[in-house]
């Protein structure tokens, strides 16, 4: 073996997203959202009109994904898509006031483990583990 596994680096960060993602995915469900729902709605939040595929872009899921976490929002009126005004095939997406206050509620919860999480560091180390981060994206991509 080339390298020992308690060397390995991989194990450590997939554990603290692993963390991360069941906090959060507990957090959103008194919402009855998903983590991915979640994400779209906050994306859509900051980004009102947002196309389909910049909105997978924002939240890092394929288009396909994104597709179906749309039609499920958009079947439980907390989305609404409409014709962009001049490129009649690019469907604008927006929340409705039901899905603001879905996010309201899940954020609230979200926004205690992201507290948490912050607190844990000083602000001067949490610039350094997202430059440290970062580097792990582009080390890793590296290969690609």
């Amino acid at each position: 073996m080339e390298m020992p596994p308690d060397a390995r680096l991989g194990l450590d960060i997939k554990r603290a997203e692993q963390a991360l993602m069941t906090a959060k995915s507990s957090a959103v469900r008194a919402a009855d959202l998903t983590v991915a729902q979640y994400a779209a709605l906050l994306a859509l939040a900051q980004h009102p009109g947002i196309s389909a595929a910049a909105l997978a872009r924002a939240c890092l899921v394929t288009p396909q994904a994104m597709t179906a976490v749309l039609k499920t929002l958009q079947a439980r009126g907390l989305v609404e898509r409409s014709a962009h005004p001049w490129h009649r095939k690019v469907l604008e997406t927006r929340l409705t006031e039901a899905g603001h206050r879905a996010l309201t509620a899940a954020d609230t919860e979200a926004v205690r483990i992201e507290r948490r999480l912050a607190d844990e560091f000083t602000a001067e180390e949490q610039d350094t583990l997202r430059a440290l981060l970062a580097r792990c994206v582009q080390a890793i991509q590296q290969d690609h």
